[in-house]
C-alpha cells in the first residue's frame, strides 16, 4: 500500500498543501497537483533539463527530487517569470534572439539561466556556454540561447543603479 503524506510547498510565493505519495517527484506535483505545466517532463532521469526549476534560487531538476524533499524550500517555476502575463527581460531576450524553436526545452533553459544570472550577473560567453551545456536542445544549436542569456546579462548590468564607492565626490 502506498502511504500518503500531507506536505506544504511554497511555489512561486504561494503556499500549497498537497497530499502526496512518497514516490511523487516534484515535477509530478507541480504539473498534476498544482497545474503548473510550464515545467516540462522530458527524460525523467535528470539528463535533459526540461524540468529545471529554482529551489532556493538554485537550478534543480524537478524529476530528481521527491516532492516531500522540497518542503520548506522556496520553489520557483517558469510561471514566476511572468506573473501578470508580461514577459520578463530574460524571456524577451529569448524571443528577440530566437532562442526557442519548438519550445519544449525553453522553460528549463529559462530557469537555468535565471538562477545562473542571479549568481553571476557578469558572465563571459564561455561561462554561459558552459552553463547551457547542462540542458539539451534539439532545435536551436545553442548559439541563440547563449546570445539571449548574454544579452539579458548585459541589459541587467546597464539597468542596475551605479554602486556607491563610498568616496566623496570630486570637486
Amino acid at each position: 500500500m502506498n502511504e500518503r503524506y500531507l506536505i506544504t510547498l511554497t511555489v512561486n510565493g504561494d503556499e500549497h498543501e498537497v497530499l502526496v505519495e512518497g514516490r511523487y517527484t516534484l515535477v509530478d506535483v507541480l504539473r498534476h497537483n498544482l497545474g503548473l505545466t510550464g515545467t516540462h517532463v522530458g527524460c525523467e532521469h535528470g539528463i535533459c533539463g526540461a524540468c529545471t526549476v529554482l529551489v532556493d534560487g538554485a537550478p534543480v531538476r524537478a524529476c530528481l527530487i521527491f516532492a516531500a524533499q522540497a518542503e520548506g524550500y522556496d520553489i520557483r517555476t517558469v510561471e514566476s517569470l511572468a506573473p501578470q502575463g508580461q514577459l520578463n527581460d530574460l524571456q524577451r531576450c529569448f524571443t528577440a534572439h530566437h532562442a526557442l524553436q519548438c519550445g519544449f526545452c525553453t522553460p528549463g533553459f529559462l530557469m537555468l539561466a535565471e538562477g545562473f544570472l542571479a549568481g553571476n550577473p557578469n558572465p563571459s560567453r564561455e561561462d554561459v556556454r558552459e552553463v547551457v551545456s547542462a540542458n539539451l536542445c534539439r532545435c536551436t544549436g545553442y548559439q541563440t540561447i547563449v546570445d539571449a542569456i548574454a544579452a539579458c546579462a548585459a541589459g541587467r548590468r546597464e539597468a542596475a543603479p551605479a554602486t556607491d564607492t563610498g568616496s566623496p565626490p570630486e570637486s
